[in-house]
């Protein structure tokens, strides 16, 4: 695959609402602000749209990426004469069945006339310059294509504080393969290396963010919205979720993504005193002091051992499951990637059901993909009394 184009810029356009018009208008401009598209595609070149499927939503839910955002970037790409396609892996559900139908993506694809790409079967791919991870098995599709577009959504998360640019490309790995990751990767810190890793190797060209209406809160599927009014496009991931993280007013630091892409040559941002690497709308107009994420300190999760074991009882925040909200899918019980489960029915699904802590990594799969919004990320008490909340 082709690399991706070294500046840093940021390019920052407002945007509203979620108007075919207006998502065009915006994109075309943020496009003019970084040099164009011809800047970063050749016409004749095969690439991949990679969206925000974490499962098959509705897109006033704001989990997935907004198809009017989808189209408008695809309108551009085939106007600069590139042949497109898309895809992504879900956590739930398979990316050629209602996934992508139930979040308006089908349809805007069907309109456009862009296939879908192949993200079910896995091809194993060489990567001798990766700093902790020497090889991926990623989608088909995404080996096929000359270069990606990464479409993420402005979010919350409870394992790295925020989803970006960095996290979207988890979904180019297909299938059961995500959550063998998070099993191999029990911290936050080794999950997000893996992720540079996979960003290094892959290098979309053009990273274009959801931000018109983000999620604030319980993310990345159980949140509230958060009008933002912002479109953010860029072809350094770095800096664009560094960008992310000052309108959500918080320090890019402590998401684990932006600090292990920044030393790992991903991709770099200024120091907020130095800030002059956005350019369009003002940053600053975007700001949202009181966006619900998490701003503590410390880490977002444990690992196992005597002493981690007893850290992660009584001080690291924990998924917690209220049993009124519980629908007892299951949902929580399938994503939960160790073995055994930390989290298990005990007597079929009469009850909801129960967490076993001592086998909990801090993965944060269940509480990302109950359907209920039944699960949340709490911290003990001996946690609170340490951090004074």
């Amino acid at each position: 695959m082709l690399s991706g184009n070294s500046s840093s810029r940021v390019a920052l356009v407002r945007c509203e609402r979620y108007d075919d018009v207006e998502v065009f208008e915006a994109v075309g401009r943020g496009l003019a602000l970084l040099g164009g598209a011809e800047r970063f595609f050749q016409p004749g070149e095969e690439i991949l749209l990679k969206p925000n499927l974490l499962v098959g939503s509705a897109p006033e839910k704001l989990v997935t990426t907004h198809p009017s955002v989808f189209k408008a970037v695809a309108r551009h790409l085939l106007a600069a004469g590139v042949q497109l396609s898309y895809g992504d892996s879900p956590a739930i559900g398979r990316p050629e069945g209602m996934v992508a139908r139930r979040a308006g993506l089908a349809a805007a694809a069907a309109e456009l006339r862009i296939r879908l790409a192949d993200f079910t079967t896995g091809v194993t791919v060489s990567f001798p310059e990766g700093r902790l991870i020497k090889q991926f098995t990623i989608a088909a599709g995404v080996s096929a294509v000359d270069g990606i577009v990464s479409l993420p959504k402005f979010k919350t998360h409870g394992l790295t504080r925020m989803t970006g640019a960095i996290k979207n490309q988890f979904g180019c790995i297909p299938g059961m393969l995500k959550g063998e990751f998070h099993a191999r990767m029990p911290s936050a810190e080794l999950f997000s290396q893996m992720l540079v890793d996979l960003n290094r190797m892959l290098r979309p060209r053009l990273y274009v963010m959801d931000g018109i209406v983000a999620m604030e809160g319980n993310g990345p599927r159980s949140g509230d919205p958060r009008p933002m009014s912002v479109l953010l496009l860029s072809s350094d991931p770095v800096a664009l979720d560094a960008a992310v993280c000052r309108m959500m007013n918080l320090d890019p630091m402590l998401v684990p993504t932006i600090a292990w892409g920044k030393e790992w040559g991903l991709g770099n941002y200024l120091p907020e005193h130095e800030s002059h690497d956005t350019v369009g709308d003002p940053l600053e107009s975007f700001i949202a002091p009181d966006f619900v994420v998490n701003r503590r300190p410390s880490s977002t999760n444990g690992q196992r051992g005597f002493l981690a074991s007893l850290l992660n009882q009584w001080v690291i925040p924990r998924p917690v499951l209220d049993p009124l909200s519980c629908t007892r899918c299951g949902a929580c019980t399938e994503a939960c990637p160790v073995t055994p489960k930390a989290i298990e029915f005990c007597n079929g699904k009469e009850r909801p059901p129960r967490y076993d802590y001592r086998e909990c990594i801090r993965c944060f799969c269940c509480q990302e993909l109950c359907p209920a919004k039944a699960i949340t990320i709490e911290v003990p008490l001996l946690g609170r009394i340490i951090h004074r909340e």
